[in-house]
Parts: structure tokens; sequence; C-alpha cells
């Protein structure tokens, strides 16, 4: 067992969270929900064991793939995108409801699979990047050195020696911009600019990314042309080392990288997955269309090959996490095929009044502190009783109740309509340092509005 000291210093990214401090982190952001941060948690762990374990086996252990199944605004989605970051791995999040059956418009499912790797891309690029900024600022100040200072060329039957004067005036300009005394001198730049027009082309249905494709091979045949532009130093700065450290990376290094990660360690979050469950006892187009959906996302997710423009991506072994509200359809009408791709089943419990609160006060994004930071830059300080916060959560348990569950996100609309006159006011008229917002107040501006179903429904 680990001492407390070295959970301490455990790096906090990628797999090498142990299953409890990925819920503790989690715990910062989402309240509540411990079965579905459970489940996630140990899904992501057990991406980094199998990279632990033998050649032999390593192809065999599939990912336990999770259906997320709860009302809206219960933490689905903020689970997914909270766990993205601490994965450090490509991750890529997209809605059922965008894809059809081929034949149909819409986007093909193995779309997302080519966003996945466009995202591993960018991940391991931008990582490759990072490493050659140092030699990347230094041939990006050479470049500005020779524009501010061009060499000297020595004239034939010459034997002067200004070359030599040069080398010791570059040398103090060389200090002066690392300095930055030179950073608002102006200076022009050879800038490559596209002259090729800009042309949308549309590739056949179910190939999205084919009209993509054409338009970069169109534009490659164009030659760019050069043109001179202004820029000051520190800008030219800039705009030079993004030029140095891309020529400094190796593309089919990063290209093959990247793909290695997607397979093996991509997330793929697919939200509203029961918008596309055929409903029991229904036959008309809509439901054939979204059995059509089911059908081609099945392959994908138990495994194949999907061609992208950096190569071919194989699907085995990346995690996909599923959610939806199920509220007309349950689990169960989904395909069976695809419900035996999806083992993992976790339910999300409603929120109450005890979890808005904490929702308000605890996570590291809680809305109040937003709101908070948002007043505090005009210089006023906002300040929210406890008993002001409890009768903000009373009154988005009771509206929910009442009109439609919508989970955390009803407390958005309770605290923008309470905070809206301060909000609109400040500075202008409101000139007080410090605002208090009191159980009192919370009442009184939200009583007419709340105790009506039908201003709620439209207010709240």
């Amino acid at each position: 067992m680990q001492s407390k000291s070295e959970n301490t210093t455990v790096e906090l990214t990628g797999n090498y969270l142990t299953p409890h401090q990925i819920v503790a982190e989690l715990d910062k952001y989402v309240i509540g929900q411990e079965e579905a941060k459970k489940s996630v948690a140990i899904a992501l762990r057990n991406r980094w064991r199998r990279q632990k374990v033998s050649a032999e086996i390593k192809d065999e252990i599939m990912p336990n793939n999770i259906i997320m199944i709860g009302p809206t605004g219960v933490g689905k989605t903020e689970i997914a995108r909270r766990l993205a970051k601490l994965a450090g791995a490509p991750f890529v999040k997209v809605e059922a409801t965008k894809y059809t059956e081929v034949g149909y418009v819409g986007r093909d499912v193995e779309s997302m699979v080519r966003d996945l790797a466009e995202r591993a891309v960018t991940i391991v690029r931008e990582e490759q990047i990072a490493e050659k900024q140092e030699p990347a600022r230094e041939a990006a100040e050479n470049r500005i050195l020779d524009i501010l200072l061009p060499p000297v060329k020595k004239a034939e039957n010459s034997e002067t020696p200004s070359e030599e004067d040069n080398q010791e005036t570059r040398e103090k300009f060389a200090k002066m911009l690392k300095s930055g005394m030179l950073d608002d001198r102006i200076i022009e730049l050879d800038m490559m600019v596209d002259a090729s027009p800009s042309v949308n082309i549309l590739g056949p249905l179910g190939m999205d990314d084919l009209g993509m494709n054409l338009q970069e091979m169109l534009g490659g045949m164009i030659p760019k042309k050069n043109k001179k532009k202004k820029y000051k130093v520190s800008e030219a700065m800039t705009i030079l080392q993004k030029e140095e450290a891309d020529k400094l990376i190796d593309m089919d290094n990063v290209v093959k990288e990247a793909l290695k990660r997607a397979e093996n360690s991509g997330i793929i979050f697919i939200d509203e997955i029961d918008k596309v469950a055929s409903r029991a006892n229904s036959s008309s187009g809509g439901e054939v269309s979204r059995e059509g959906v089911q059908r081609d996302l099945l392959p994908v997710v138990e495994g194949s090959s999907v061609n992208t423009k950096y190569g071919i991506v194989r699907t085995e072994h990346i995690l996909f996490i599923a959610s939806g509200a199920f509220h007309v359809c349950k689990p169960s009408d989904l395909i069976p095929e695809l419900q035996g791709r999806f083992p993992i089943r976790v339910e999300l419990k409603s929120l109450t009044e005890e979890d808005f609160v904490k929702i308000l006060t605890i996570p590291e994004n809680a809305l109040i502190k937003q709101y908070q930071a948002l007043i505090s830059s005009e210089n006023v300080e906002l300040i929210f009783d406890e008993e002001a916060i409890k009768e903000i959560a009373s009154i988005a348990a009771k509206v929910n109740d009442e009109v439609t569950n919508i989970g955390a996100r009803r407390l958005h609309t309770i605290l923008t309509t309470l905070l809206e006159d301060i909000l609109f006011n400040v500075p202008d008229v409101i000139t007080d340092k410090k605002i208090h917002i009191t159980a009192e107040k919370v009442r009184k501006s939200l009583k007419e509005i709340s105790e009506n179903i039908d201003l709620s429904k439209f207010i709240l």
C-alpha cells in the first residue's frame, strides 16, 4: 500500500492514476454518481494494465465498454469530459443522432474513428512541437537577426574587415532581442500565401471525409506565392518560432505514434445513444433507420479496420462509452449484438436537493464560484449566505419535480434569473463593494416564478 506522501507525488495525468486517484480527481468536478465514477476509473486503469501484460495475451484483452444510463443533467457528459482530460489520451465526444444508416443523409459511423485519429495526431504533434521550442526559438531569432542585420557580402577584390564588425553588431542585436528591447520594432516577413480559391467540395453520401481530401489535393496542386507582411518583432517571433518548430518535427513519426495511441488508448464517448434505439412495438421508417445506425455502429465497436487519411485504424481496443437518458426506451431495445458490446451498465441517480447544495459550492468550477469571479472583475464581492444557497437548491429541486427534470442545468437558469439585475446594474447603478445574497432575497426574487407553474415553464 502506498503512503500518503507517495500518492501526492504520482503524476496526475494519463493512465498513471490508480482507480482511487481517478475517482478523487472526478470528485472535484462531479457530485455523487460513485458507481459511474468507479466504472470509468476501472476502465481507464485497465488501459494501462493491458500495456503491461505479455504480448501473447495482450491482443486478446478487450476493453469493457460502458453504457451510462440516467436523466439529463446528472453528470454523464461531465464525467466523460473530465475523464478525457485525466486520460491524456485521444478522446472524441459524438452525438449518436448525427449518424444515419448508409444511404441516408448524414455522417457515417466510421467518421468518429477518423475524428479520433485526427485528435491523436493533434495531441502527438503538439507534444513534439513543445519539445522543439528551444531550438525553434533559436532558429527564429537567427531569422529575425538576418532581417534586422543582413549578413555582409564581401565585395570582389576587397579585403574589407566589415565581417568582424558585422558579427560584433549582430551579437549586440542578439542580446537586445533576447531582452525584449526590439519587441516593438517593425520588420517585414515573406509569408507563404495559398493562392487557390476557397471551394467547398462535397463527397458522396457516406464518405464525408472525401470532400475534405479532394480540397487538400487540389490545394496542393496550386503553388503558393510569397507575400511581404509587416509585423512587430514580438509578433514575428511567435510566427517564425511556430514555422521552425513545424520544420523540426518528423510527421511520419507523429502519425505512427498517433495511430498507435488511437488504437490502444483512444476513447470515444457516444452521447444520446438512446435516440437510435428502436422503440418496442413500432415499425415506422424512422425506426428502421435507427436500427440501421445500430447495425452500422456494431462492427466499429466490435472491432474493424477503418481507413483514415493517416492510415488504417483498428478499433478492437478503443474504449467506447455510451450514454443516454432512456426515457421512452430501454437499453434492452438496442439490438442484442450491440448490447453485448456494452457489457458494463451504470445507472446514474437523479440529483437531490442536498446534491444541488454540493454542486453549488464544492466543485472547483462551481456555479457560485463562477459568478463570484465574474462580479469580482468589477471590483465587487458577491457573498452568498448558507441559507441562500439552500433556498436556491430547494427551488431547483421543486421546479425539476413540477415542470421537467433537467438536473443540475436547472441551477443555471435559477442563478441567471436571480442575479440578472445585479449583473445588469453593476457598476453603473449598483456601486456597493459587497453584495450579500440572503435567503430572503432569493425567495423575494424567485417567489412569483417558482410558485407559478406556467411561468416556471417559460422562465425556469
